[in-house]
């Protein structure tokens, strides 16, 4: 009887897996049918590599919006832009529902100045819509000689008709954390999280202590319209302001399988009072340092 009862189980889970895998190939199968389809009746010529790479995006965006697939020429433009210094107009931008949707302008670049702002969609450039194209492609057509104009139509929430805004492209050298002193409390903007953002945290506050010494009565770290960047940066500025505990943590569907990042630099202004800002151009690495400082309940967020 016991070995009957482990024949049933073996041959009841292949017949399962053989299921699910015969599933899998219809759902396959569709989808090289409607490939086919798009191949042969769009209305305009497409590559196998752009349809490819959409549905790849469709799959990651379906489950989470904040994912996406990198070509190698995306990935090393991000490298690019990671390492502090880009040619073009000096926005984070996504693709929403066909459309490019401004994610933040970065400060003192083309974009802030002439004011672009966080969720403005942008349905054409330079004339010609977007809706259809990549995000790579769209970001490509942004990109241009230095010096040169680009006219884009953006539509704004509250504003009835698009606006026409002239940009100009130029070289974007990231300065990621700027400060100043407001009294006896010191403002720390960061823009963006690039490799060089913890040195330029540390060596903000060391001007700060500097100017204020014992009279420093807090910080205000804004990171409002801030987009991201590198988790290894958000880790290291947490830890900035922090004297221990876990800033984040990654997880796989195995729960065995998580990786805990602690703060590791201790707190630099002793437990000094600290607000931090976001709101809703605030993402990626700026929630994580927001969330951390929150949950080990070392600063006030202000803000959504």
């Amino acid at each position: 009887m016991v070995s009957l009862a482990i024949v049933s189980v073996t041959l009841l889970g292949a017949t399962t897996s053989q299921g699910k895998s015969s599933d899998t190939y219809k759902q396959l199968n569709l989808f090289g049918d409607v490939f086919e389809k798009i191949r042969a009746q769009y209305v305009r010529d497409i590559t196998d590599e752009e349809l490819i790479e959409a549905a790849i995006n469709g799959m990651l965006t379906s489950l989470d919006p904040h994912s996406s697939y990198l070509t190698a020429k995306s990935f090393d433009d991000m490298q690019v832009q990671t390492k502090g210094e880009y040619g073009g107009l000096g926005m984070e931008v996504t693709l929403d529902k066909g459309v490019v949707r401004v994610v933040s302008p970065i400060d003192d670049t083309p974009a802030s100045r002439a004011g672009i702002q966080s969720g403005d969609y942008i349905t054409k450039l330079d004339g010609e819509a977007v809706m259809g194209l990549t995000l790579t492609e769209a970001v490509a057509k942004m990109k241009g000689e230095i010096g040169t104009d680009i006219v884009m139509t953006v539509v704004r929430k509250g504003e009835k008709q698009p606006l026409e805004i002239t940009l100009t492209r130029a070289t974007i050298t990231l300065k990621s954390v700027r400060y100043r002193l407001e009294g006896e409390v010191g403002y720390i903007r960061i823009s963006s999280f690039t490799e060089k953002t913890e040195s330029g945290l540390l060596e903000a506050l060391d001007k700060i202590h500097q100017e204020l010494g014992d009279d420093l009565q807090g910080i205000v770290l804004d990171l409002r319209n801030n987009p991201g960047g590198l988790l290894n940066q958000s880790i290291a500025v947490s830890g900035i302001f922090l004297e221990r505990g876990e800033v984040v943590s990654t997880r796989t569907r195995n729960d065995e399988h998580v990786q805990r990042f602690p703060a590791r630099k201790g707190d630099k202004i002793n437990g000094k009072p600290m607000i931090v800002l976001i709101n809703g151009g605030s993402a990626s690495a700026s929630e994580i340092v927001a969330g951390a400082l929150q949950d080990h309940r070392r600063a006030v967020v202000v803000g959504t």
